[in-house]
């Protein structure tokens, strides 16, 4: 059989600035010294609860509340340095997360900073985060981002600059969250990891695959649901100890019944 004849070329049109915004983020990250920590959890309960609301809650919004409890217990993990070099902690967690959105340029990740997530429930969560996707200008950068990028791509370095002002500023930290929790994962089926750059976020947790696996449960072999998660520290303020138990904490808090419950309900 023949082929059938197509035209041949490139189209050649400007780089969005809302990826411009984007790059300029990770290049601001490359401050830290990244330790990255592969966990798969079993998350049947949370599965089991989330879907027995209505409407459904979102299993990014229990992430988010399990990993900002797991950060409060452990303040050292979204801990980072000013510009004098001082060791600054939250005593309160702030948690970037994304929520996409339709622009003028595509789809773009919206970052919403939830608030005081450590002690916010994942019902909370979940319908701030469907009241982002309704509305963007509900978004804590939605009216700004708006009129801030078709603008400021246009100026050559701008982005960059303005991260690099950013990057250390306690105030810029407390407006935008010490945490981020990406769910990359959740738009496709089966397992697997995936490693984000870091960017301002001193803890950046990435939401893998979710799938169906064989696991130890007491003395049983059973199918569970299990999804996997990247979590980012910078090492150059925590040691592997530290981001162990930390790890370990997030683990118990998504898996054990009564934390789950209590995640979810508040």
């Amino acid at each position: 059989m023949g082929v059938t004849p197509r035209g041949r070329g490139v189209d050649v049109r400007p780089f969005p600035s809302n990826r411009r915004l984007v790059t300029a983020a990770v290049r601001a990250g490359r401050r830290i010294m990244p330790m990255h920590g592969l966990v798969d959890v079993d998350v049947t309960e949370a599965r089991r609860l989330l879907a027995g609301h209505e409407p459904p809650l979102s299993m990014t919004a229990f992430v988010v509340a399990s990993v900002a409890r797991a950060a409060a217990a452990h303040p050292e993990v979204h801990a980072y340095r000013d510009w004098r070099g001082r060791l600054v902690r939250h005593r309160h967690v702030d948690v970037q997360t994304l929520v996409e959105v339709e622009t003028r340029q595509g789809p773009f990740g919206l970052v919403q900073v939830v608030r005081d997530a450590d002690i916010r429930s994942a019902r909370s969560i979940s319908a701030e985060l469907r009241a982002v996707k309704d509305s963007p200008e509900r978004a804590t950068t939605g009216a700004s981002l708006r009129r801030l990028v078709p603008l400021a791509g246009h100026v050559p370095g701008l982005f960059r600059a303005m991260y690099a002002v950013m990057r250390r500023s306690v105030r810029v930290h407390r407006a935008t969250g010490t945490v981020q929790v990406t769910a990359v994962g959740m738009f496709g089926g089966g397992g697997g990891f995936a490693l984000s750059p870091p960017t301002l976020a001193s803890l950046t947790v990435v939401v893998g695959g979710l799938s169906r696996r064989p696991r130890v449960v007491g003395e049983d072999v059973g199918i569970r649901d299990v999804l996997d998660l990247t979590v980012t520290i910078d090492h150059d303020v925590v040691d592997g100890a530290p981001a162990a138990r930390f790890v370990a904490d997030l683990r118990r808090r998504m898996e054990d019944p009564a934390a789950v419950a209590g995640a979810i309900r508040g």
